[in-house]
């Protein structure tokens, strides 16, 4: 599939980017062979291929240790607050 300048500047304008004119034709030219590679890739024969529940099924992932890092700091933090209560900030009612 071959796209038009027209083309281009209907997807520019939806997608909210300014081209200017000196970049159009590259970007009808990108965009289509993009198009057209993508036309080869639904050509290709997937009937009997059968869908994978993970790209790593036989594989195991690394995974790294699950350790906290950091302290809390919420009882020095809700300090400098006017009012706490129970652990959680109040603040004034906004919406009556």
């Amino acid at each position: 599939m071959s796209l038009t300048r027209h083309d281009v500047e209907n997807i520019a304008m939806l997608a909210r980017l300014a081209i200017n004119e000196a970049e159009l034709p590259v970007y009808v030219d990108s965009l289509s062979k993009i198009l057209n590679f993508v036309e080869q890739l639904n050509q290709a024969e997937t009937d009997n291929v059968e869908p994978m529940a993970h790209p790593l099924a036989d594989q195991v992932q690394r995974m790294r240790a699950d350790e906290v890092l950091e302290q809390d700091h919420h009882e020095k933090y809700q300090r400098n607050a006017a009012r706490v209560e129970a652990g959680l900030y109040l603040v004034p009612k906004v919406i009556e």
